[in-house]
């Protein structure tokens, strides 16, 4: 304990019982002394809460001198209790992951099944998932183990059993299904980001914002991360905020996930749109030399990417002055090379233009 503090903030009045007080909790105040000590405690907060450090104290000294004390404390908290939750949570993640498998599944089926299948992983099928679902929550409730979890897993079972068949458009039952896996488990990063694409994907940019950003400051998995920070950049590159669309995508090359996950290769080459928009000629020339030199087997992919661009980022280009030069003379190898590799829907929906 700090003693400096105490005699600092502490009344003179009240020093007198700081011995008295040590001397109670260990047992060694005679009868008298400890009457006076405990009246004192009834009137004043500050001696009070020395008594509760002094006590929290001797109980950390006397565990660290017996193990076994400890071991004990230890033991209480790995009993039935914490086990249970332990399995709780694994079973509301488990039923949010069969939601939003689902939810994700109906939405590109509704939208573009290639959107996203390069970004995460191809879209489950969704009678075999529905089918391994039921299983599931049937197992979970024929167990009794639902007790263990605030989920309500009737509920669950009737979605997947029929409720989910009354609603007739693929995109609703994508949206009610994500909705779902996030009131089950507010978070699970994949079903936000789906939520967020729907979003989207329906104009609502303020609400993609905002899951995009929760994912990006809350996420645990760094590739989620990463698909957070790229589209929101993709976001504010479509409000024409070609700084913080930069921000972002700048974060993602920083992070290193544009060398290590193909998922984010195209983080560069964003960038370099970015500083075109902004009328950085020479500085998106440098960001495109060095996207070759990380990725030298890339050169077709991206002139392709760069031919292919829209009307009014061409319009920019040959609005720049020097800009046409310096590419062909700092990445020669962009006209060097036959035009065959094509940008992917994937990769477009990654870009940052708008």
């Amino acid at each position: 304990m700090n003693s400096t503090f105490w005699t600092e903030v502490t009344p003179n009045v009240c020093l007198d019982f700081q011995s008295d007080l040590s001397a109670l909790v260990d047992g060694e105040l005679d009868d008298a002394a400890a009457t006076r000590a405990i009246a004192h405690l009834e009137v004043c907060a500050g001696c009070h809460d020395f008594l509760d450090d002094t006590r929290s104290m001797v109980s950390m000294h006397q565990d660290i001198a017996n193990p076994d004390s400890l071991l004990l404390r230890f033991s209480a908290l790995t009993g039935k209790e914490l086990m249970d939750q332990a399995e709780s949570s694994l079973l509301v993640s488990r039923l949010a992951t069969v939601f939003y498998q689902l939810g994700k599944a109906y939405v590109l089926a509704a939208t573009d099944a290639q959107y996203r299948n390069d970004v995460f992983e191809p879209a489950v099928r969704v009678e075999l998932e529905k089918t391994r679902g039921r299983g599931f929550v049937d197992g979970v409730l024929a167990s009794g183990r639902d007790s263990i979890s605030d989920v309500d897993w009737s509920e669950a079972r009737h979605m997947l059993n029929g409720r989910l068949t009354k609603i007739e458009n693929s995109l609703e039952k994508g949206k009610r299904l994500l909705e779902e896996a996030l009131t089950i488990d507010a978070d699970h990063e994949e079903a936000r980001l789906y939520r967020a694409f729907v979003h989207s994907h329906e104009g609502r940019r303020m609400r993609a914002a905002e899951d995009l950003r929760y994912v990006f400051d809350t996420a645990m998995d760094e590739a989620n991360r990463g698909h957070a920070a790229m589209q929101l950049g993709k976001l504010y590159g479509a409000e024409g905020d070609h700084k913080r669309a930069l921000v972002c995508f700048r974060w993602v090359t920083i992070s290193g996930l544009a060398d290590v996950n193909p998922r984010f290769f195209l983080a560069r080459y964003n960038a370099a749109i970015c500083h075109l928009r902004l009328g950085s000629a020479n500085r998106s020339v440098d960001v495109l030399r060095d996207l070759l030199d990380r990725h030298p087997n890339e050169a077709a992919r991206i002139a392709d990417a760069l031919a292919e661009s829209s009307p009014k980022l061409q319009s920019i280009m040959a609005s720049l002055d020097g800009f046409a030069e310096n590419l062909i003379q700092t990445c020669p190898e962009l006209f060097a090379l036959p035009s065959e590799a094509k940008l992917s829907q994937s990769d477009q929906a990654l870009e940052g233009e708008c």
